[in-house]
C-alpha cells in the first residue's frame, strides 16, 4: 500500500470520527439558556425589529449590477499579472490582453444596450 493511500486513509478516519466528536462536544459543553425570550428573535444588521416582509423579492437589476461588478473584479485579478509581466510576455501576450478587454468591452456594450445599468 502506498504512503499517499495510507495518509488519505488516516486523515479520513480522523475526519470522521473527530468532525461527530466535536458536534457531540459542543452540544454537551457550549451553553444552554433556553429560557431566553429574544433568543430566536430576526436580528437585521443592529435593528431589532425587520422592516418588510421576510420572503419579499429584490429587483433583478440588483443581481445584474453584482454579476458585472464581480466580472469587472476578475478583469482587474487578470489585468494586474499581466501589468507586472508585461516585458516578458511581448506581443503574444500584448494581442491576448487586447483579445481579453474586447470581449469585455464587447460584453459591457451588451448590457449598455439591454440597458440593464439604466434605473427608473
Amino acid at each position: 500500500m502506498s504512503s499517499e493511500l495510507m495518509l488519505s486513509g488516516i486523515i479520513l478516519f480522523i475526519l470522521a470520527v473527530g468532525v461527530p466528536v466535536l458536534f457531540l462536544a459542543t452540544k454537551s459543553l457550549g451553553p444552554k439558556n433556553p429560557d431566553v425570550k429574544n433568543k430566536n428573535l430576526t436580528y437585521e444588521s443592529g435593528v431589532t425589529t425587520p422592516i418588510g416582509k421576510i420572503g419579499s423579492r429584490h429587483n433583478v437589476r440588483f443581481y445584474l449590477v453584482a454579476i458585472i461588478f464581480i466580472i469587472f473584479d476578475v478583469e482587474i485579478i487578470f489585468l494586474f499579472p499581466w501589468a507586472v509581466n508585461v516585458r516578458e510576455l511581448g506581443s503574444f501576450g500584448l494581442i491576448e490582453m487586447f483579445v481579453f478587454l474586447t470581449l469585455l468591452l464587447a460584453g459591457l456594450i451588451y448590457v449598455y444596450m439591454k440597458k440593464a445599468l439604466k434605473w427608473q
